[in-house]
């Protein structure tokens, strides 16, 4: 490369504020390849090639795609406590002592072409999805106290201003948090001299916040401003959503439910992320035995099927799962939600507005009007829309709905009880799903539990079983919460037999029902936890305290 070019390039590329080599790539002054080369031969590094590495492997999360970007440079690989740099510019010294200062790792130079590192820095900023807001620090937390000192006694709900900016900043970055550790709910909570944030993550709820107590309404205002409800009504509870876009390729919407309190409004704020009702069935923790069953339901013509559990044990994504895998062309699939969480391609979503006179009885009796395949029931809440339900049920038409009660033969009897005529249930439900969600232990920190014999076999371990498998408890590391990482899905799932039938049509209660469902070999909830314990996948702390033995 001529000197008096490389001395020009350096001068301009300074003026663009960029580097030398990205500068003369982009401007077509040299090839990539050209000044790869020459680099290779004066810095004696090796030059190497970014198409021969897997870009899954490439550890991406130890560092912020801001600093990727900034510096034109990306960490290719960690041996040890030592980070490589994949980088076009080997004088760029100052992109190695960032990346040493972010990761605390000693970093080496990987000497690789231009056009190709710009490619591989693309393709990572793209799959991270980063919808990265301005980057916010304790530093600003304090600085919030400072720049509304002149607010704590003012309970205006001005919601714009440069007052607010590090608001919005705050309130963006713990959405972003949020998302990132995977919670599933935050609460925004006032009390009298404090206020605090909590988020829901594998459904424990743990404090991430606790802005200064006078910020509480400017908190409040800009939550509601985001979903579009009412700022001057406090008085009453207002529901809203907000739909947030943290790239060009993936949003996030959360369903926003405002409360009245003795000292301001409590707001809680549910994730709805519709890649959870995309998962496939093989992630959610059914046994091969529940997945059989679970599949000849689904595609079964005709027949109900009923998932139970408290709220938040994942009936919606069990629902949802079931529905995507039968939601095809030739398929008419119509659902009533209340409200509806998730959004299909190819299925007539409906929300139910008992205020309007939209109940769920009335959007089923609609859904039989539209000449439809499956039928979706948010719940079965009362004696008519159960009936409406059994008659789809019998008629041609795949029902899917849930119920709230404990297990899968008790909810055989809530129906009778609720008035549907015991034949009626014994020929039109089909399988019954009861579900419960238990913390996954993380894998890098799980540690095996010396247990006695006795504790196993209080557990409700068998004596044959004990022995053949090892139990493990939580540890808790970097990449974890207490030792956990996710949930599984613990399942009882219950085909309504011609014998189990029988027990419905001759009055028999749910003790008798559950004494069939365990001669034909059904699991109750407590036996599949354990086969999760036997498993490695969960601990018998988390078995006792979502399963009642």
């Amino acid at each position: 490369m001529p000197e008096p070019l490389a001395v020009d390039a350096t001068e301009k590329a300074k003026k663009a504020k960029q580097n030398t080599v990205s500068y003369m790539v982009e401007n077509a002054l040299v090839d990539a390849i050209v000044i790869a080369n020459a680099a290779s031969s004066e810095f004696g590094l090796p030059l190497f090639d970014l198409d021969a590495i897997d870009f899954e492997q490439i550890p991406v999360d130890q560092v912020s795609e801001k600093l990727i970007s900034k510096n034109n440079a990306i960490p290719l690989f960690k041996r040890g406590k030592r980070l490589y740099v994949a980088m076009s510019d080997p004088t760029n010294l100052m992109a190695l002592d960032e990346f040493k200062f972010h990761t605390g790792l000693m970093t080496e130079a990987v000497l690789v072409e231009e056009t190709k590192l710009k490619k591989m820095i693309s393709k990572v900023i793209d799959e991270k999805e980063s919808g990265s807001l301005d980057e916010f620090d304790d530093a600003d937390l304090e600085n919030l106290d400072l720049e509304t000192e002149s607010d704590k006694e003012d309970d205006s709900d001005g919601d714009s201003g440069a007052d607010d900016a590090p608001i919005v900043r705050f309130v963006n970055k713990l959405l972003l948090d949020a998302i990132k550790k995977g919670a599933s709910d935050l609460h925004f909570e006032p009390y009298e001299k404090r206020y605090r944030v909590r988020f829901r993550i594998d459904g424990m709820l743990s404090e991430v916040a606790g802005p200064p107590v006078n910020l509480a309404t400017k908190i409040s205002a800009r939550l509601k401003v985001m979903s579009k409800l009412d700022i001057s009504e406090k008085r009453v509870p207002q529901d809203g959503r907000i739909k947030l876009k943290i790239s060009k390729n993936k949003s996030i919407d959360f369903r926003v439910s405002t409360l009245p309190t003795l000292f301001g409004e409590k707001i809680v704020m549910r994730i709805l992320d519709s890649s959870s009702a995309q998962l496939g069935i093989d992630v959610l923790g059914y046994e091969d035995e529940q997945k059989s069953l679970f599949m000849d339901a689904i595609h079964k013509p005709q027949g109900m099927v009923l998932v139970t559990g408290p709220t938040g044990s994942g009936k919606t994504v069990s629902l949802y799962t079931a529905v995507n895998i039968i939601n095809k062309p030739e398929t008419n699939i119509s659902t009533a939600e209340d409200p509806v969480e998730i959004n299909l391609e190819g299925v007539n979503q409906v929300n139910v507005n008992i205020k309007a006179g939209l109940t769920f009885a009335a959007a089923l009796r609609a859904f039989l009007r539209q000449d439809p395949d499956v039928v979706l029931v948010g719940e079965i809440r009362d004696l008519e829309t159960a009936e409406i339900a059994v008659k789809a049920a019998q008629t041609g038409h795949l029902v899917l709905s849930t119920l709230h009660t404990n297990s899968a033969p008790e909810t055989l009897t809530r129906m009778v009880n609720m008035g549907v005529a015991p034949f009626n249930l014994a020929t039109s439900v089909n399988l019954i799903i009861a579900q419960r969600l238990a913390r996954r232990l993380c894998g890098n920190c799980k540690q095996e539990a010396k247990l006695p014999e006795q504790a196993l076999l209080d557990a409700g371990f068998k004596q044959e079983e004990i022995g053949s498998f090892k139990v493990f408890e939580a540890s808790g590391c970097d990449s974890c919460t207490n030792g956990y990482k996710g949930r599984v899905g613990i399942y009882q799932v219950m085909k309504v037999s011609e014998e189990i039938g029988r027990i419905i049509m001759s009055g028999g209660n749910a003790i008798d029902i559950a004494d069939q469902a365990r001669k034909e070999g059904v699991n109750d909830l407590h036996r599949s936890a354990l086969l999760k314990v036997k498993q490695g996948v969960t601990t018998l702390e988390e078995v006792n305290r979502v399963t009642q033995h």
